[in-house]
């Protein structure tokens, strides 16, 4: 006997109660009365119809499988319990739009591992009619519980970087992902949890740290507040923080009555107080003392060791960044250069501590040369690039060559070898 279909056409995933001898009603799937019921489940070689009998006391769910033609056979041709393969129909033809989508979103190439992380990241404003490009292309990735300080020239895009990564700035183009926060496509409320949960931010000056007309305590719950810690919480948090940053002697007082490395500890403290997960400094030190800083990057040591926060500093202090084993420099809108810093350990069994500076290769193959390099070689504007087996070449070109050349005989250096 011929089948005829079980779903309707155009159905959609239905739950209902099968009874034979009737048709279909809402929300019911029904067959003939001298058929038996065929139901879809999964296996482990794919989509199967299942032949059942007594449905008055079972309900089952059917998915929706697009294409799919379920068939009611007669119960001559197949046994209770047996099963059969669900036979698909061609799908219908995607039009342009789906394959466009489709097309994109195996474009998208995958992005790098990290807590952070920046991809061809641009930034550009608008001053007085004039375009400036503050972030031209940028890539950085760090590590879950690393500590690392942004290093740069002033107007290097340093600050801007930063801005963007708290939240407190949107860029124009590129990727930016803190934490699995995509922040290019935040809403407005979704950047102000972000900037109360998942990241800390440490000013330069003081004074933007903490409100003058709390004590050192009540700054430090003061975030809490917006986050629905209890209050009973919030003390003891705080107190436990100001505690580990050795400032607990000053959780009574104001900021006024506080040094500036007082200051800033305690502002590394409300910058922790909601466990974030990044925290940002900017030129944390620039108003200290040699002796105060060392206090406050033992501070912010702390934090990264003892909470597991992750640190970003950023500074134009070369000396400051020697307290991290990760410096990234910032040149003209991208990244230039990383140092790395390694204690190691001599046949003598003495820690040494080595450094060694990296030039950053950035996703499209472009890296800056040091600005000594080109200046002493007379490299400009084109180069040769040789291939070798371990290496690649970096020539001036014929222009250059010459230019270099008689700027040794000028100074008495003799011909170029």
């Amino acid at each position: 006997m011929a089948g005829r279909p079980l779903l309707p056409e155009g159905d959609q995933a239905a739950e209902g109660r099968f009874s034979p001898g009737q048709g279909y009603a809402d929300g019911e799937l029904m067959a003939e009365p001298d058929e038996q019921r065929l139901f879809t489940e999964a296996g482990p070689h794919g989509r199967w119809a299942r032949l059942c009998d007594d449905v008055d006391a079972t309900s089952y769910r059917l998915p929706h499988y697009p294409g799919d033609c379920l068939t009611a056979l007669s119960a001559d041709l197949i046994s209770s319990g047996d099963r059969v393969p669900v036979h698909e129909q061609p799908s219908a033809v995607p039009d342009l739009d789906e394959l466009g989508r489709r097309a994109v979103a195996t474009a998208v190439p995958q992005r790098e591992a990290g807590l952070v992380v920046c991809e061809n990241l641009v930034r550009i404003y608008q001053t007085e009619g004039v375009e400036v490009q503050a972030l031209q292309g940028l890539d950085l990735t760090v590590a879950q519980g690393e500590m690392i300080a942004v290093i740069g020239a002033s107007g290097s895009g340093k600050s801007t970087l930063l801005g963007i990564l708290s939240g407190q700035d949107v860029p124009s183009a590129g990727g930016a992902e803190v934490a699995g926060h995509d922040l290019l496509a935040m809403k407005r409320r979704e950047r102000l949890s972000y900037r109360r949960r998942t990241v800390g931010f440490v000013w330069q000056q003081t004074s933007r740290n903490l409100l003058p007309y709390l004590s050192a305590a009540e700054n430090v719950m003061l975030p809490m507040t917006y986050t629905g810690i209890k209050r009973s919480r919030r003390r003891a948090r705080a107190e436990e923080l100001l505690d580990l940053l050795s400032v607990g002697h000053c959780r009574d007082r104001t900021p006024d009555t506080l040094s500036g490395g007082e200051q800033q500890r305690v502002a590394i403290a409300v910058a922790s107080a909601n466990e974030p997960r990044v925290l940002f400094a900017d030129e944390p030190t620039g108003e200290l003392d040699t002796a105060t800083s060392d206090e406050v990057f033992a501070a912010l040591r702390r934090a990264n060791e003892d909470l597991g926060v992750t640190v970003v500093v950023v500074t134009h202090d070369a000396l400051v960044s020697e307290q991290v084993q990760r410096t990234v420099g910032i040149r003209n809108g991208r990244t230039s250069t990383e140092v790395l810093r390694r204690v190691a350990t001599g046949d003598d069994g003495v820690e040494v501590l080595s450094a060694e500076e990296y030039a950053v290769l950035d996703g499209s193959g472009r890296l800056q040369l040091p600005g000594e390099f080109t200046e002493r070689l007379h490299l400009r504007k084109r180069v040769r690039l040789v291939l070798e087996s371990d290496h690649v070449g970096v020539w001036p070109d014929e222009a250059a060559r010459r230019a270099r050349s008689a700027a040794q005989d000028a100074a008495g250096g003799g011909p170029e070898r």
